[in-house]
Parts: structure tokens; C-alpha cells; sequence
């Protein structure tokens, strides 16, 4: 299951992730966005558990919670395909 994270610190580190989303089983991979412009975090992150139960688990847990001095918002990532169109800029 491909877990999006939000609302992240920019600090927050992709072994940061790691940890507290294996304490709920196994991580395939966490993948920090970062801005290519100034090389900083955007915020949010997409974290990937092979299995859905506890993916699941870690979601109602980890939801909600602190890491780095903010509230983590924590759910199940959207096919590309189901997220809004954004406004093209001139």
C-alpha cells in the first residue's frame, strides 16, 4: 500500500519515516519530495508497506501524531489519476 504523509517538518528524514512507520511491520520504501528549486523538503512524503493490514495499522496510529514538532496527516495515497487538475500559471 502507498502511504501518503503530510504535513511534514521540513526536517524530517527519510530514516525518520522509516523508523516510525516499521514499528507497525515492514517498510519497502519511503520517498521524501523534495523541491528541485532550493533542494528543500516540500512537506510531505509517500511511504510504501507491502502489507495492507499493517499499513492500515500505521495509519490509524501515526495519523495525527508529532514527528519533528508538527502533526503528521496520514493516509492512503490517491491514484494520480483522481487528483484535481491544477491551474497552469502565465
Amino acid at each position: 500500500m502507498n502511504i501518503y504523509v503530510g504535513n511534514l517538518a521540513y526536517g524530517v528524514t527519510e530514516d525518520q519515516l522509516r523508523d516510525a512507520f516499521a514499528q507497525f511491520g515492514s517498510v519497502s520504501r519511503v520517498n521524501v519530495i523534495i523541491d528541485r528549486e532550493t533542494g528543500r523538503s516540500k512537506g510531505f512524503a509517500f511511504v510504501e508497506m507491502d502489507d495492507n493490514s499493517q499499513a492500515d495499522a500505521a495509519i490509524k496510529a501515526l495519523n495525527d501524531t508529532d514527528l519533528g514538532g508538527r502533526k503528521m496527516r496520514v493516509n492512503e495515497a490517491r491514484p494520480r489519476g483522481e487528483r484535481p487538475q491544477r491551474r497552469q500559471r502565465f
